[in-house]
């Protein structure tokens, strides 16, 4: 017979529990990865830059020495934010961050 977890359900065993636990882990390290983080405010931004640049003027044009600055800037974010957004999912950290971990039992104590 299996061993009551520390839940006190003895249907979920420790194996199991720990499992749960490590998805937990996975995750919320994903959840607050800075490479989405940033991803996401190039993507908004880089969005925002597009329209603008999308209905830019003549004027605003040649202030800025025949270029279409709002345009070009907002391709280059959103380019950016594809990158971040492929580095992240490419290398989940909650893999990177759970995978490194020995199991428990290996564990040695550093004395």
């Amino acid at each position: 017979m299996s061993e009551a977890s520390p839940t006190g359900d003895p249907l979920i065993s420790k194996h199991e529990e720990a499992e749960i636990d490590a998805q937990r882990a996975r995750r919320a390290a994903n959840l607050f990865d800075l490479r989405r983080i940033i991803a996401g405010l190039f993507l908004v931004y880089g969005v925002i830059l597009v329209i603008l640049g999308l209905g830019a003027s003549d004027a605003e044009i040649e202030k800025a020495a025949g270029w279409n600055l709002n345009l070009w800037v907002g391709v280059a974010m959103l380019i950016t934010a594809a990158i971040f957004l492929a580095w992240a999912f490419a290398r989940p950290l909650g893999e990177e961050i759970v995978g490194d971990e020995p199991p428990e039992g290996e564990r040695a104590d550093a004395a």
